[in-house]
């Protein structure tokens, strides 16, 4: 066996790698992000998202719910950009742009399509100073991970 061979993960646990390290980065600078700004009642809301108003009532279970589907997101804005980047190799090769474009799609989606049609959500009017910043930080922290790590781990 060779050292590249030991080096280089198999094109599946590469996909994986690259998914789940990509994933769990940017939902960690975001969860801290989310806290800091929002507190730790954040995570309700996200719940909330699915369960309605029933989540205000809160526990330890919506709260983890909340957390939980906030990392399967992470997770799943990762896949997305790793499978594109199958077909779209610059992705790869410029992680840098590619990451800021990305993690602008990913807030621009979030904010006008899953928001919209969660159960529980904040309807406008929306502050320009927090639009901003929301745009920002996903392109920074969500955007930057995801395209770094499959750069990184993918084959």
């Amino acid at each position: 066996m060779s050292a590249s061979a030991v080096a280089r993960p198999s094109g599946k646990t590469s996909a994986l790698l690259a998914i789940g390290v990509g994933g769990l980065i940017a939902g960690a600078l975001d969860f801290i992000q989310a806290s800091i700004l929002f507190g730790w009642g954040v995570w309700y809301a996200v719940a909330g998202g699915l369960l309605g108003a029933h989540a205000r009532q809160g526990g330890a279970g919506i709260w983890t719910l909340g957390v939980v589907l906030h990392f399967f997101i992470a997770c799943s804005a990762a896949a997305v950009y790793y499978s594109v980047s199958l077909k779209l190799s610059f992705m790869k090769d410029h992680p840098l742009v590619c990451g800021l474009f990305f993690g602008g799609a990913v807030y621009e989606v979030m904010t006008l399509v899953v928001l919209p049609l969660c159960r529980l959500h904040a309807r406008g009017p929306y502050e320009l100073h927090d639009l901003i910043l929301g745009l920002v930080m996903h392109m920074i922290g969500i955007g930057l991970p995801i395209s770094f790590s499959v750069r990184r781990f993918a084959k």
